[in-house]
């Protein structure tokens, strides 16, 4: 059986908190994530949180124009008609990666703990992928319920 791939992504609060509490199912990003279905992917909030919280699993991965992706997931993608279209100005193209089944991880961890785990560890900007064997998964993967 073949494992899933694992990502990490940081998200403001508010998102983040959307995606656990199953109102957000699309993360939308101004360029495209090469990342499969099934894929775990690891939520950071942002400082001053600074703590990994939970995880989704990857359903699909849409790149299409943004008044498409409105269309498709203004219901779902968690900020207003405005944000949307402000977030996406001047782009042909925009992505949203489909989440299901959010977990949220009985304990957090934080931003000095990751660092502790993986030297020069440093929040991502976009994303970053993580190694099946690596420590910082072994202790995100310790928090989980």
């Amino acid at each position: 059986m073949e494992h899933p791939e694992h990502v990490l992504i940081s998200l403001e609060e508010r998102h983040a908190e959307n995606i656990l509490a199953g109102t957000k199912h699309v993360e939308l990003r101004r360029r495209a994530m090469n990342v499969k279905a099934g894929t775990v992917v690891w939520i950071y909030v942002k400082l001053p949180v600074g703590r990994v919280i939970g995880c989704a699993k990857v359903s699909a991965a849409h790149s299409l124009a943004p008044t498409t992706l409105w269309r498709r997931f203004s219901s779902v993608c968690g900020i207003t008609r405005r944000e949307f279209f402000d977030y996406f100005d001047g782009l042909s193209k925009g992505f949203a990666l489909g989440l299901y089944e959010p977990q949220r991880l009985s304990g957090t961890i934080s931003l000095t703990e990751l660092r502790a785990v993986s030297a020069g560890f440093q929040p991502p900007q976009f994303f970053i992928r993580i190694a099946p064997d690596s420590p910082l998964l072994h202790a995100i993967e310790g928090k989980r319920v």
